[in-house]
Parts: C-alpha cells; structure tokens; sequence
C-alpha cells in the first residue's frame, strides 16, 4: 500500500488549502485514514481522522471548526480541507492509513497505522 499527499504550500493567514492522499495498491475503503502534522521542532501530531466508510470523523480541537476531513473512496483519495488558516498550522502534513482501525477514537494514535505517505508542506505567513 502506497500513500502519495500533495497539495501543501504557501498561503497568507485566513487563506485556505485543500490537501490530497491518494492511496494504491490496497482496497482503500478498507482502510481508515488520518491526518499528521509536524510542527519545526514538536512532535508530531493527530489533525483528523476518518472512518472507513466517511461517516465517522475526528479532529484536534486546534483545528475543529477549520478543517474538514473527506474522503472518495471511488477515487481511492482522501481530503483535508483547511480554512482560516493560522501561522500555527505551519508544517509538514502526512497523511496514514489503517485497516484494522475499527472505531473512530482510535484515529488518533500515530502508533496504530502501518502506512504512511510522505509529507507535504504546509506555510501560512502572517
């Protein structure tokens, strides 16, 4: 299973990005999908997470309200649509995906996906 993320960049503060993970090799409405982020210097981490079938979504309470989660699973991709962008959302954006990742909450831990894409960059200025 590969992951390829895209759709990182430069954007002033209040702008908007919508970021891509497409996702081969795998049966991807079988896998549950997250968003990662990591900051220069801080750990990585959890921005939101989707269910296998897109009905069930979580996100960190620094995004809630900003950033929405999606997914097509005809086109194997998944979305991370981010709005009122701050400087603080600045860093690299991975996306990972799970199969065995049954419940929603368990979204959340890094540690529990197997496969990963490589990051995007994501800039806001002030």
């Amino acid at each position: 299973v590969q992951l390829q993320a895209s759709g990182g960049g430069l954007v002033q503060a209040g702008g908007s990005l919508r970021l891509s993970c497409v996702v081969s090799g795998g049966t991807f409405s079988r896998y549950a999908v997250g968003w990662f982020r990591r900051a220069p210097g801080k750990e990585r981490e959890f921005v939101a997470g989707i269910s296998r079938s897109g009905g069930d979504r979580k996100y960190a309470n620094s995004v809630k309200g900003r950033f929405t989660i999606s997914r097509d699973n005809g086109r194997k991709t998944a979305y991370l649509q981010m709005n009122s962008l701050e400087p603080e959302d600045t860093a690299d954006y991975y996306c990972a995906a799970e199969p065995t990742i049954l419940t929603v909450p368990a979204v959340t831990y890094p540690d529990v996906y197997h496969y990963w894409g490589q990051g995007t960059q994501v800039t806001v200025s002030s």
